[in-house]
């Protein structure tokens, strides 16, 4: 469900930025301090959202992959506890109990 309320409002912010950038259709100066240029407001608005967009979506996909890095390694180290048998009494993944545990108090 929550990915269906993020699509829709990504789909709302694109319209009402579409909307906007074509009231805006006006040159403008852009100056890039080596470089300056007379363009349409309309592409420096769609190009900014759409640069801030691949920004934001490369910083989640460099989170994720941390994310996933550290599941990986948490993973491993369960595996390698629960074949030395020292988590007799430790939850499974699932947080099931083994037979005959107990959970300890916290």
């Amino acid at each position: 469900m929550k990915i269906q309320w993020t699509l829709i409002s990504a789909l709302v912010f694109a319209l009402l930025t579409a909307v906007f950038a074509v009231i805006n259709v006006e040159p403008v100066r852009v100056n890039f301090g080596f470089a300056e240029t007379s363009t349409p407001l309309i592409l420096v608005i769609l190009t900014s959202t759409l640069l801030g967009g691949l920004i934001v979506g490369l910083f989640g996909i460099i989170r994720q992959y941390r994310l996933q890095r550290r599941i990986r390694a948490l993973e491993k180290k369960l595996a390698e506890l629960d074949a030395t048998g020292s988590s007799a009494a430790a939850p499974a993944l699932d947080g099931t109990l083994p037979a005959g545990g107990e959970r300890a108090p916290m």
